[in-house]
């Protein structure tokens, strides 16, 4: 079946080279105040940190920023010539964008770590709803679905549910095992549509950050963020080739991801094993209020969604 709108936003990756562009200081200010913005959606599973940049005018740049970083840079780090390295890299908008999503997530960390002690269905619940409707979102970015694409995307569903089931409810909070979702979690960040915190979520490591944080834990976070760093670099060129190449079933493989995935976030587990999901016994007010909470979820995903189309829409009008 054809999608007959155009898909929104397109994450098709746009061209390697750096923005260059005389900002003033108040004109890096707005981009701290974007990263603010960037960081308070990086730090909820569902809402993606890629989709907010490309509301804010920013996706485009983000990505030119992180492709700066390349062999040549590298080798001028290493030759100790950081004069002529940083004079083509955008650092100035990288560590302005930096400071607000740090900020962001600084601030919105302790409440919802308190929230996931306090109410955790409520919480799971709200978070349920805005991966769902990421997954549509996601969904409408494929261009022509064939039925190659369509098994694809059933294979990633099943796969998926199947997964995160085997998954432990505890991993290991080990500094390998921390650098490596740190790796992984961030090349969702690129992405509109996907969650870097959702991924901590099914590598259980979502609260484990979050506490960190919370705690400035700054050994955990450090080896965090030298994961963050590492797989940013690697994974964008790599995730580049593929929706460069391979769009469609790139595309639709992580649409039935986040789909089967979603057993993970199910708000109702069983009282003996963490794992199982289970139904509300009774409709209890606090029933209503998490499926109310979900719904919310929804909602926002989609009011982020038409104003990313009507950002994508705007330059195209003039």
């Amino acid at each position: 079946m054809d999608q007959a709108q155009a898909p929104s936003p397109s994450v098709s990756a746009p061209a390697a080279q750096p923005a260059t562009r005389n900002r003033s200081l108040i004109d890096y200010f707005w981009v701290t105040a974007r990263g603010l913005c960037m960081g308070a959606a990086d730090v909820v599973p569902g809402v993606s940190g890629g989709t907010m940049a490309f509301i804010l005018g920013i996706y485009d740049e983000l990505i030119s920023a992180i492709h700066a970083v390349n062999i040549r840079f590298v080798r001028r780090l290493i030759g100790l010539r950081w004069r002529e390295a940083f004079a083509e890299f955008p650092w100035r908008f990288l560590l302005a964008l930096g400071m607000g999503i740090g900020l962001a997530i600084v601030i919105l960390s302790r409440p919802l770590s308190h929230a996931l002690q306090t109410s955790p269905s409520l919480v799971w619940a709200f978070f349920f709803g805005l991966v769902l409707a990421s997954v549509l979102v996601v969904r409408k970015r494929v261009r022509r679905w064939t039925p190659a694409t369509i098994a694809l995307g059933l294979v990633a569903v099943v796969g998926a549910y199947i997964l995160v089931g085997l998954t432990p409810t505890e991993t290991p909070n080990d500094a390998w095992f921390i650098f490596i979702s740190g790796a992984i979690a961030i090349c969702a960040m690129i992405l509109p549509g996907i969650s870097g915190s959702f991924i901590l979520v099914l590598l259980g490591k979502y609260q484990h950050i979050l506490g960190a944080v919370t705690r400035l834990d700054v050994a955990t976070l450090a080896i965090f963020v030298a994961g963050c760093a590492v797989g940013i670099i690697a994974f964008a060129r790599v995730l580049r080739w593929l929706l460069r190449h391979h769009h469609d079933p790139t595309v639709a493989a992580l649409a039935g991801f986040m789909l089967g995935s979603l057993r993970k976030v199910w708000p109702w587990k069983d009282a003996v094993d963490a794992q199982a999901n289970v139904l509300p016994g009774a409709f209890t007010p606090e029933v209503a209020l998490a499926l109310g909470l979900m719904v919310v979820g929804v909602a926002l995903v989609i009011a982020i969604d038409r104003l990313a189309e009507r950002a994508q829409a705007a330059p195209a009008a003039h």
